[in-house]
């Protein structure tokens, strides 16, 4: 089987509409969660998110663009285009059938279907925009980015809750690894911070008023965001054959279910999934430098996940979990943190939980808490679990 390298990224999320950005703001542990500007928001119990301020969709896309794309395709084209370049790759004068793409989304179009719903209701017409439809398809950002760059080989949308990209990453992966496919665009898009995404997510009652702390005793909820993280995976002899730099190797991947509950995490299935990314890199616990966590600041999520990684590893490696930076980019959110784990990788720079003001001595890990850590990375995990019981664990290793 091959190997797999990362040679390209690209990202727009509330630390930053590239990677560059994205990695300085990371490195300085700079939060991007703010008071929601959003209609309706006063309506709401929960006023805060961590929104892609100052989007200037005018500027990227034509008129005729911006009829057909919702916020999310817009979030990942525009990540897409920032990873074909870093990668050194153009359009294929004819559509490439052993090039392809695989996104993960949760809410798909949900900002279009929310505008369909307003005119339907509330205005009281009976026309929608008539692209509606491709505006809020789940596949519409995949189909956008297959589009605009020519890959005609196999291109499909993952929709696993906030499990969504990594799921995708990893198929991805798979798919180059074993010949079906030489190069792959992956990643993740979501643009649910709209009133209908927050009042969802209200009524489960695991959003912070004030802000996202993970794995620390006050931590009381996610905080969500938007955004998306695309990135160029191809084989590794293809990548050096063409002079490419590599930013990153993809070593393993793990999936599995709980298969117990819709909504609480169970920590043998993320141990599971821990475990089979690890035995399909063929590394060791004691090859892991660093975790970059699930880590929503949930009760019971981080309790779940701490209980996971001691289960693993025992005392493990150092802990991070970037979600206190970026919000929660519910089915982007594996494929932002993925920035941050290149970051480790190439950088050795560990980004830090931010608003960890009391350790819970129910948790138990090196946390990477107050400041950045450096550290020499050679591999990590990077973990993303979902409601109804799925978990995706990407292993990465220094390119």
């Amino acid at each position: 089987m091959r190997r797999v390298v990362i040679t390209g990224m690209g990202t727009v999320n509330a630390l930053g509409q590239d990677a560059g950005t994205t990695m300085a703001a990371l490195a300085a542990g700079r939060p991007a969660i703010a008071p929601l500007e959003i209609r309706d928001a006063a309506r709401l119990s929960i006023r805060i998110g961590a929104g892609v301020r100052d989007w200037n969709a005018d500027a990227r896309f034509s008129p005729a663009e911006l009829s057909l794309y919702d916020r999310a395709t817009q979030f990942a084209l525009t990540a897409g285009a920032e990873a074909m370049a870093g990668a050194g790759l153009g359009r294929a004068a004819t559509p490439d059938i052993r090039a392809g793409v695989v996104l993960g989304t949760a809410g798909g179009g949900l900002q279009s279907a929310e505008e369909s719903y307003r005119t339907v209701f509330e205005a009281g017409r009976d026309r929608v925009h008539p692209f509606t439809v491709p505006r809020l398809m789940h596949n519409a950002a995949t189909s956008a980015l297959s589009i605009r760059w020519g890959l005609g080989g196999p291109s499909f949308t993952v929709a696993t809750a906030c499990a969504s990209s990594n799921h995708a990453i990893g198929l991805a992966f798979q798919m180059v690894r074993a010949g079906a496919a030489d190069l792959m665009l992956a990643g993740g898009a979501d643009a649910m911070l709209s009133f209908a995404g927050i009042k969802a997510w209200e009524g489960l009652r695991v959003l912070s008023p004030d802000g996202c702390r993970p794995f620390c005793a006050t931590r009381n909820g996610m905080v969500m965001g938007e955004g998306a993280a695309v990135f160029v995976l191809e084989a590794r002899d293809r990548a050096l054959a063409r002079g490419a730099g590599i930013l990153a190797e993809i070593a393993g991947f793990g999936m599995t279910s709980d298969a117990a509950d819709m909504v609480l995490p169970n920590p043998e299935g993320a141990a599971a999934a821990m475990r089979a990314a690890l035995d399909d890199a063929g590394l060791s616990p004691r090859d892991i430098g660093h975790i970059n966590a699930h880590g929503t600041g949930t009760a019971a999520n981080d309790r779940s996940e701490a209980s996971a990684i001691h289960a693993v590893f025992g005392e493990g490696p150092p802990v991070t979990a970037t979600k206190s930076l970026h919000g929660h980019c519910i089915g982007a959110a594996g494929a932002v943190e993925l920035v941050a784990c290149i970051l480790a990788l190439r950088d050795g720079v560990i980004a830090p939980v931010a608003g960890h003001v009391a350790a819970d001595p129910d948790i138990g890990l090196d946390l990477v808490t107050g400041h950045a850590r450096k550290a020499g990375v050679g591999a990590l995990l990077s973990n993303a679990f979902a409601f109804g019981g799925l978990n995706a664990v990407l292993a990465l290793r220094q390119g």
